[in-house]
C-alpha cells in the first residue's frame, strides 16, 4: 500500500477544492491532522484480519418491512369529506398556467 504524504501543496490545493481559506497556522493544524488520519488508517491497515470474515450486515438485527403492496389507508370519499370544492371523488382546484 503507498503511503500517503500530506504536503503543504495538498492542503492548499484540498482548501481550493474546498473553496475554504486558511492562514498560515491553520494550514499547519490541517496538515497535522491530516497527517494523524492518514497514520491511523496506516494502523488499521497493519492489522491481521486474516480470521476476520467480511460483513454484509453491521449487526444481527433484521428489519421488519411492511408487506409488499399498496394499501388503501383513506377512502376516496374521505378524503375528499372536508374539501372547499370538490367534483365526486376528485378535488377541484383553480386552474394554474
Amino acid at each position: 500500500m503507498k503511503k500517503v504524504e500530506i504536503s503543504s501543496e495538498l492542503v492548499e490545493k484540498l482548501a481550493y477544492l474546498s473553496k475554504l481559506q486558511f492562514d498560515a497556522a491553520e494550514k499547519n493544524q490541517i496538515q497535522q491532522d491530516l497527517e494523524n488520519m492518514v497514520g491511523f488508517i496506516d494502523q488499521l491497515g497493519a492489522l491481521d484480519l486474516s480470521d476476520t470474515k467480511p460483513l454484509i450486515h453491521l449487526s444481527d438485527q433484521v428489519n421488519n418491512f411492511r408487506p409488499k403492496g399498496a394499501v388503501a389507508a383513506v377512502s376516496a370519499e374521505d378524503a375528499v369529506k372536508n374539501a372547499p370544492d370538490k367534483d365526486g371523488n376528485f378535488f377541484k382546484v383553480p386552474k394554474v398556467l
